[in-house]
């Protein structure tokens, strides 16, 4: 039978998590109050206690090993229960508020129509939406869980697909005469938002096209900038299937190189809206609930146009 692990002093343990985040003795000291060489004597305790280096000292400046990157992501995720907990339960308002952020168009496009539908199996919680591009701090900004547009890939948070978000390559009228293969693309300028940043080089690579040197491309924050310069007619856009198909069917944007060029791509390829939370914070009974709620819906259902369905009763 094997002895129960002994654990390194709190202590040590949370100057290390101040240090891991400045990368810097004298800033830690600075957010703990005590002086560089307190902070200096408790790293030496963690590292002769645990048997191993953390911190390789270069000049004035201090470098993570790989041992005190690893131990860091358990000790941010410690830490931050830690502090979770304390704030539920010394704040007994809180416990009936739910704070949910959205990607501005997952709000819009799917999670307003349907809010009412969670309203009623929690007629008495207190749920708080706001929108927001980037991943909040969830400690800082007070936010229970958000829903976020990317590739699934939130190191130490649990995130869930709720629906692709699959692209059509859009321009207007005008520039789509010019446009007679997929390599005519290098031609123009290429529209995208800036967290998209491996989206179009997938779409190129899956349309065999050949890179050119120059870099005719232009970031912007959200979704909806984005389709508002493609319709201007800066360059190519990749609009959203919904909007897209709105913008194709008025004759405002065409697709140059038809609507399902790029369909087939790898599933790992096409982006999406996942539902990113702490580990931990499922804890809470309100905050499950409302996961359980988001993870049931039919959002591919809205995608294709579908009738909104009935509310899913939900069990203790």
């Amino acid at each position: 039978m094997t002895g129960k692990l002994r654990l390194p002093p709190l202590n040590a343990l949370r100057v290390f998590h101040a240090v891991a985040q400045h990368k810097s003795f004298r800033q830690a000291a600075d957010e703990l109050l005590v002086t560089p060489q307190a902070v200096g004597q408790q790293i030496k305790l963690l590292e002769d206690t645990l048997q191993v280096t953390l911190f390789e000292r270069k000049g004035r400046s201090i470098e993570l090993t790989e041992q005190a990157i690893l131990l860091s992501h358990y000790v941010k995720a410690g830490f931050d229960e830690f502090a979770e907990g304390v704030r539920r339960v010394t704040k007994s308002a809180y416990r009936d508020r739910i704070n949910l952020n959205a990607s501005p168009y997952f709000a819009t496009h799917y999670l307003l129509p349907r809010l009412s539908l969670f309203r009623e199996i929690m007629p008495a919680v207190d749920l708080r939406l706001t929108t927001m591009v980037d991943l909040p701090d969830f400690g800082r900004d007070d936010i229970d869980m958000t829903v976020q547009w990317g590739y699934g890939v939130w190191q130490d948070y649990e995130a869930t697909l709720l629906v692709v978000d699959p692209k059509i390559i859009c321009c207007t009228p005008s520039i789509g005469e010019k446009i007679r293969s997929a390599q005519d693309l290098t031609q123009f300028t290429l529209l995208d938002t800036v967290k998209s940043k491996r989206l179009w080089p997938d779409i190129l690579r899956h349309l065999a096209v050949e890179k050119t040197d120059s870099d005719r491309s232009i970031g912007f924050d959200d979704a909806a900038t984005m389709r508002r310069a493609t319709l201007q007619g800066i360059g190519v856009g990749l609009v959203s299937v919904i909007d897209a198909e709105e913008d194709l069917r008025s004759g405002a944007l065409v697709a140059p190189l038809g609507r399902d060029a790029i369909a087939n791509m790898k599933p790992e390829e096409v982006p999406g809206f996942y539902l990113v939370v702490p580990k931990g914070y499922l804890r809470v009974k309100a905050v499950s609930t409302l996961h359980r709620w988001l993870t049931q819906q039919d959002w591919q259902g809205d995608l294709e146009a579908s009738p909104l369905p009935k509310p899913i009763p939900l069990g203790d």
